[in-house]
């Protein structure tokens, strides 16, 4: 969601804020602005809207700015509506901010500065953290924010500017990530590391609790009380070159075309004499075979690709597996114990549904593992144990690349339970681990021929609705298939298990209405095609996804998308890459902002 960045240095900071705040658009957002430090006052400028239709309109508009200390937001409404008034930065004349997350008891904290004589100009929870910290600043901004913290519930990260305290800023964070970059005569703070990325790789965490405090003397970090702490400093592993587009039309495009190196980043360093080895994080064959259950936990993609790794693990390994969306996973009393395993799934490791079932898993004694792609983030650092997926930054809001190896981390999952269960043999094991090796080259393989995927979005376009039908895998697999179109083409769309066509959903088949299937398992093949002829027989517009070799009847299908040969269990590996370009191509042909979905956002800190 929100993007929060700040600069101190030496350079005209109105620039550089702007252009970190453009990096962070795929967080999502409706409105963005700057306050920085201009003579002896905080000067904000905000404006709802798109950063290059609203913000950068108003500073091209006014005076230069040549202020060298500033911060800056991108919002996404959750309190009041999009609006300037409620736009980022908040504050008054002596102190402003920038927030990311939710205060849960702004009202009771807004009726009590309402009875100290303060006024309110927006709707947002944020602004009574501004006077919050107003009410209690005495002199001191360290002993301010102490305070003004001891009063608040919920989550936050902070960036904050006292005018009395001119080029400094001070940052604090609870639940909601910040990070704090380390330049040769500059610092940052981020709520990403791809906002600063051009000027450095060197950050910081910053813990909960902790407070940060720039200047143009460097950065110093304090705990709550004042005292100070030292911390160490990271490097991100990835340049600037990979969050941008590299000549792609898309993000998405330049994300799907990075799927092969993704899945061999993720799979290949966990293979060691050709079997899987999660000895990086220490789940050993014994431990898996002391878990009584396996609970997979998630959001959005993130639960699609558990849904995967259910079929795997119960098909290989007859382990029961449990998979739940994170958001409710919380509030139905999950039956997870000490002798439990909980995977715990998440593209950036902040998503705030699945960090909090992940506390709970711990809190009833379960082990937890976490699968997630940005290192040191929250779920990470809470985990027992972490599996990071290798997969370079993901920048359109859409997730493909990260889907793709978080199944493919699902696949060497399964394969290390059924070994350590005794369900296959040490052969069997290294046969499908090389199997699985292998798939970054047919993946490859269905990326060679975008005219296929192109003309089926073609005859989708129009549609006012279809549906996404499989068996088996296929089922799970289409459940990710359906979310990619109506995410990026607005299209609706809904996933059906096959076999469930007749328990009420064939109705909403009519003329011209297209279904998207899924066939690549052999076994259910027949009865696929049996619930395919059904709605074609109804007036469907049928496109079939199966094996190139795979020969369907004209009167069956209206165009099929062939997979490169493989064996059965691998093939989801390969269809899902097929849904995500048709699901592109639609929402290209259809006008759509492919990157940057209305309403979404790439990480979701609130519940």
């Amino acid at each position: 969601m929100c993007g929060i960045v700040g600069y101190v240095g030496r350079e005209a900071c109105a620039d550089i804020l702007v252009d970190a705040l453009r990096k962070l658009e795929y967080r999502g957002y409706d409105s963005a602005g700057i306050a920085v430090f201009e003579d002896d006052k905080i000067k904000t400028v905000k404006a709802k809207g798109k950063i290059d239709e609203g913000l950068a309109v108003k500073l091209d508009e006014g005076d230069t700015l040549q202020a060298t200390c500033g911060i800056g937001h991108t919002r996404w409404a959750t309190h009041g509506e999009p609006s300037d008034v409620n736009s980022h930065p908040i504050g008054n004349g002596r102190v402003s901010i920038v927030h990311n997350g939710i205060i849960e008891n702004y009202r009771e904290l807004k009726s009590f500065l309402i009875s100290k004589g303060y006024g309110f100009e927006s709707e947002t929870d944020t602004e009574t953290v501004a006077k919050l910290l107003d009410y209690y600043y005495e002199g001191d901004p360290i002993e301010a924010i102490e305070k003004a913290l001891g009063d608040i519930e919920g989550a936050y990260a902070l960036g904050i500017v006292f005018r009395e305290h001119k080029n400094k800023i001070f940052a604090v964070r609870k639940d909601s990530p910040l990070i704090v970059g380390k330049g040769e005569a500059a610092s940052y703070i981020a709520s990403d590391v791809t906002a600063i990325l051009e000027h450095t790789r060197d950050y910081y965490f910053l813990e909960r609790g902790e407070i940060a405090i720039l200047s143009e003397k460097g950065i110093r970090f304090t705990d709550i009380h004042g005292l100070e702490i030292e911390k160490e400093l990271q490097t991100a592993t990835w340049d600037v070159t990979a969050a941008q587009k590299g000549g792609y039309e898309h993000f998405m495009l330049k994300e799907i075309h990075e799927q092969p190196e993704a899945v061999r980043n993720t799979v290949s360093p966990r293979v060691k004499d050709g079997l899987p080895n999660f000895e990086e994080c220490g789940l050993t064959a014994e431990k898996i075979r002391n878990y009584r259950n396996i609970y997979i936990v998630g959001c959005g993609s993130a639960m699609h690709s558990g849904m995967v790794g259910k079929y795997l693990i119960e098909d290989l390994a007859q382990t029961p597996v449990i998979v739940d969306i994170a958001s409710e996973f919380r509030y139905r009393n999950p039956l997870v114990t000490e002798n439990d395993l909980v995977v715990i799934i998440s593209q950036s490791g902040e998503t705030a549904d699945t960090l909090e079932a992940l506390k709970l898993s711990r809190k009833k004694g379960a082990d937890t593992l976490a699968v997630v792609n940005v290192v040191g983030s929250s779920i990470a650092r809470e985990a027992d144990m972490v599996i990071y997926t290798n997969a370079g930054p993901e920048i359109s809001v859409c997730s493909t690349k990260a889907y793709a190896v978080q199944v493919a981390f699902m696949y060497l999952f399964a394969f290390a339970v059924a070994y350590a269960h005794g369900k296959i043999d040490e052969a069997e094991c290294k046969r499908l681990t090389a199997g699985l090796l292998a798939i970054p080259e047919k993946i490859q393989l269905c990326l060679d021929d975008m005219s296929n995927y192109q003309y089926v979005a073609s005859k989708l376009i129009n549609a006012d609705s279809l549906l996404y039908i499989g068996r088996g895998l296929d089922n799970a697999l289409s459940m990710e298939g359906s979310l990619k179109l109506k995410e990026i083409s607005y299209i609706h769309s809904e996933a059906y298990a096959a076999g469930e066509l007749k328990h009420g959903t064939i109705s909403l088949i009519d003329d011209g209405m297209p279904v998207i299937v899924a066939a690549t398992q052999s076994k259910l093949f027949d009865k696929t095609i049996s619930n395919v002829r059904e709605v074609k027989s109804r007036g469907a517009k049928v496109v079939i996804i199966c094996r190139e070799s795979v020969n369907i009847d004209k009167d069956c299908a209206d165009y099929k998308v062939g997979l490169p040969d493989a064996e059965d269990l691998f093939l989801p590996l390969l269809s899902v890459v097929t849904m995500q370009l048709i699901a592109y191509y639609t929402a290209v042909q259809r006008g759509c902002d492919v990157d940057k979905p209305r309403n979404l956002a790439k990480s979701v800190t609130v519940e």
